[in-house]
């Protein structure tokens, strides 16, 4: 897109709004994909996405519609996060993301920016509209990653102790941005604090965090940590942890358990 005039619309005329997005996504939305996705997406009775609604728009073409709405205002991504489609939430999401990566930007690097954006996607963690695991995945390293990655980071530790899944995934999935920059510190310190949480998506992402470790950071260090907390993990999050050691090693952390 060429820009945004200051009537609120891109210089093609599309308006900057949460209808338009929605428009645009129910333009190449598939009945049989939604069925699809709400399977795929457990929002069954009793699963965790119970009760999510899909349009049945695959994640590339979520994309390429939040491409075209980067000029978003915060208070249309709300809109949007407000949704009770899961489509529509990703699109906000994925949008959020690109005004976090523009405010950080050394060019164009605005905190003010950035705190209206963190304040906002706190805010729709909390009230429950970040709420399956690909709208964490896709939100927690871009978001709250980068702002926190110079501050103090017991944010994540509140999160980490609140009783919502989404909540206690976005504290582990967050610290993601710091181990690409080569701190593993506060993913260790949250994984020690969950290391007995059960929940499945938990666990994933507990051994993917450490996994990333390994492969990131330095193996020595993963292996450090599970030498010490291996008999105590569950089986789901020792199986990713030690996906990329040598069978010997992962054999013998399986052993310790």
């Amino acid at each position: 897109m060429g820009g945004k005039d200051p009537t609120g619309s891109a210089v093609d005329g599309t308006p900057m709004t949460a209808a338009a997005v929605q428009a645009a996504l129910a333009e190449v939305a598939d009945a049989g994909d939604a069925v699809h996705l709400q399977r795929f997406f457990k929002t069954g009775p009793g699963e965790y996405g119970e009760g999510d609604v899909f349009i049945g728009v695959r994640v590339p073409q979520t994309r390429s519609v939040a491409k075209r709405f980067a000029a978003l205002p915060l208070s249309e991504i709300d809109v949007l996060l407000d949704s009770a489609v899961h489509e529509h939430r990703l699109a906000g999401l994925v949008v959020l993301n690109a005004a976090m990566a523009r405010a950080m930007k050394p060019r164009t690097y605005d905190v003010a920016a950035q705190e209206k954006i963190v304040d906002l996607y706190l805010a729709a963690v909390r009230r429950g509209r970040v709420n399956n695991w690909d709208l964490v995945d896709v939100s927690a390293e871009n978001v709250l990653g980068p702002w926190l990655l110079d501050r103090p980071r017991d944010l994540l530790f509140q999160l980490a102790q609140q009783d919502s899944l989404w909540e206690r995934r976005v504290a582990l999935l967050s610290t993601f941005a710091f181990i690409k920059a080569g701190d593993a510190s506060t993913t260790f310190d949250l994984c020690e604090r969950l290391l007995t949480d059960r929940r499945d998506l938990i666990q994933k992402a507990v051994g993917w965090m450490l996994r990333e470790v390994g492969k990131r950071i330095a193996r020595p260090q993963l292996t450090t940590f599970l030498d010490h907390h291996a008999p105590e993990m569950g089986r789901t999050a020792l199986s990713y942890a030690t996906e990329h050691l040598k069978p010997e090693a992962r054999q013998h952390y399986r052993e310790l358990r």
